[in-house]
């Protein structure tokens, strides 16, 4: 569920509209005052999707559709002779960008499915190019309402009795309303006010047809020469991706996450979870305390409020860390509309407990013995824990691994902690993992995510927070846990690390001859490559493949002239033109080529 304060705007008549800019997750509690709110459906045009029962074939048609269009302009994105005036890394991007913000509006016009796919695969910059993880990460799920009457249907079918007898007061148009459902504002007979969750009807079977042929996709990418390069195992990704999606409309499990979220902060009186009232909540409805807040982004709301920004965000970084390092259970999408402020007490409220994500007993493990193998800036134990943490594959070539986790224990252990970024670790951990075989899963890139959110609310709250410096308490809290378990800081554990400090800064001293032998064995090991270029080889060989080039296309050119000559000879003119559109096509590019090679003459 998601508060915000300012998600709506009210005129001067008292009627309550949605600002477009402000995306709406899974789904909103509105903190507004009680004003009725214009539908949500006046301000989007209606989706084929719109609707309660779907058809197998459309559906098929559709997708595979935009998978194919998918495929066939990455294809042609690929080939330089595809760009007008020339090739360059610049137009390459500027199509890659256009290209993912193609696919943001499709998974949006597809439906829930892909709109639920477009917000997981944001989170997978290993699989994707950063281009698409950075359109996706801006989709948008805000989508029309459907009516009351169904609103009725399901919760009568589901809690068996209607709506007056559950409800002493009940609104018709929605609060919001998302992919996957819309909230209504609604008061019990005892008193209460909350919010119900309706599930959208006809999700399930949506859901079954669409993931039956996303299965197939999955399979073809498996196979494709370009996707499925890397031993990527696209069939494994899509098994995840559904239970997760499936997870997300069992009403059910959102409501024992809210519950185990709100067990788990029963002692800080600085967080607050709505409670979950189960007499009147199923598979595909869901009642919830109605805890209005600030959007912790509304800055200027927090301001009027009174409220101490700093340690606003002080408190939402404890909170989370709290959530991954104590508790394992954590909020796997806390971006600023899922968290708000009460503006009394100043206390985080947390919403939207459908996406939430868990760390095994034993990940707790390996992740800290991997964590002090990057405290030791040794690469080689660095590649063992990513291994065990099923980060990376077992049976990948773990040697450009290596030297791209040297490149950034190089690049950025030397700079204090308060000068890191999140953000720009995460950025630049992508950068590398995208084209090598890592396999980032799902828990670890809610992580990342999060971590990012968190550091950009927390500097818009405060320009001088620092995310790595608010964590270092909890990192060094975990690094001092003894074998037996105990909180105490362990003293071996400090004069260890002051040892290695001290032997590093003496190695610092003494450093040419050292550095010099790690050289010796980087180039031995393969780190470091010598490349002897000779710029007159190189333009004399790029001079003969273009001549290459120029030869095949004058082949071309004259068979296709030569068939199409023969077809037209013939009376086939049908065929005959076809023929002749290919040769036509050959010639430009032949033409083409004999300038580039005019102008490489005239340059040398």
């Amino acid at each position: 569920m998601t508060a915000t304060s300012e998600a709506y705007t009210i005129s001067s008549d008292n009627r309550l509209s949605l600002p477009p800019q402000d995306p709406v997750s899974e789904l909103s509690i509105v903190a507004i005052p009680k004003i009725t709110p214009e539908p949500p459906q006046s301000d989007y045009r209606a989706y084929r999707w719109n609707r309660t029962n779907y058809s197998k074939r459309r559906r098929t048609i559709d997708i595979w559709s935009f998978f194919l269009t998918f495929l066939n302009g990455s294809w042609i994105d690929g080939k330089k002779w595809s760009y007008i005036g020339g090739y360059t890394e610049a137009k390459q991007a500027a199509r890659k960008r256009k290209q993912a913000i193609w696919i943001r509006d499709t998974f949006l016009e597809l439906g829930p499915t892909f709109i639920k796919l477009g917000q997981l695969f944001s989170t997978r910059a290993d699989l994707f190019p950063v281009e698409y993880v950075e359109e996706l990460s801006k989709l948008q799920d805000r989508v029309p309402a459907f009516g009351y009457d169904l609103v009725e249907e399901i919760i009568e079918r589901d809690l068996g009795k209607n709506i007056p007898e559950l409800f002493a007061s009940f609104e018709q148009i929605p609060l919001a309303a998302a992919s996957l459902g819309q909230v209504h504002l609604a008061r019990l007979h005892t008193g209460e006010e909350v919010v119900v969750k309706v599930q959208r009807p006809g999700l399930h079977k949506l859901f079954t047809i669409d993931l039956e042929i996303l299965r197939g996709i999955a399979k073809y990418f498996q196979n494709h020469p370009k996707w499925g390069k890397g031993g990527r195992d696209w069939v494994g990704i899509y098994d995840e991706c559904c239970r997760i999606l499936w997870e997300e409309t069992d009403y059910i499990s959102e409501g024992q996450n809210a519950d185990t979220f709100r067990r788990n902060f029963r002692s800080q009186d600085w967080v607050m979870v709505p409670r979950v009232y189960w007499r009147y909540s199923s598979t595909r409805t869901l009642t919830l305390q109605y805890l209005p807040g600030i959007k912790i982004s509304h800055y200027e709301g927090l301001e009027a409020a009174g409220l101490d920004r700093q340690v606003i965000a002080r408190q939402s970084a404890t909170a989370y860390l709290q959530q991954l390092l104590t508790d394992g259970f954590f909020h796997a999408d806390p971006h600023p509309g899922n968290v708000a402020i009460d503006p009394k007490t100043g206390a985080l409220i947390f919403y939207d407990f459908g996406m939430m994500g868990r760390i095994a007993p034993g990940t707790k493990d390996k992740l800290m013995a991997t964590l002090l193998a990057i405290a030791g800036r040794n690469a080689d134990r660095v590649v063992r824990g990513l291994v065990e943490l099923g980060a990376v594959s077992a049976d990948a070539d773990t040697d450009p691994i290596r030297r791209s986790i040297q490149y950034l224990l190089d690049n950025f252990l030397d700079k204090p902690i308060e000068g890191q970024s999140i953000a720009q670790i995460t950025d630049d951990l992508y950068d590398i993992a995208y084209g090598q075989p890592f396999r980032f899963p799902a828990t670890f890139t809610f992580v990342m995510r999060a971590f990012s959110t968190i550091e950009g609310v927390g500097k818009g709250l405060d320009p001088d927070f620092n995310f790595m410096a608010a964590a270092q308490p909890f990192a060094f809290q975990i690094m001092n846990i003894n074998s037996n378990g105990s909180t105490t800081p362990d003293a071996n554990t400090f004069l260890a690390e002051i040892g290695r400090q001290a032997a590093q800064v003496g190695t610092s001293a003494l450093g040419l001859p050292r550095r010099f032998e790690d050289t010796i064995d980087k180039l031995e090991r393969g780190d470091i490559r010598v490349r002897v270029r000779s710029s007159e080889t190189d333009r004399y060989l790029r001079r003969l493949s273009a001549m290459q080039q120029n030869t095949n296309y004058t082949i071309l050119v004259a068979t296709f002239t030569l068939s199409a000559t023969m077809l037209f000879v013939n009376q086939y003119a049908i065929a005959a033109g076809v023929v002749g559109t290919f040769a036509l096509i050959a010639l430009v590019v032949w033409f083409r080529q004999m300038r580039k090679l005019d102008r490489q003459d005239r340059a040398s």
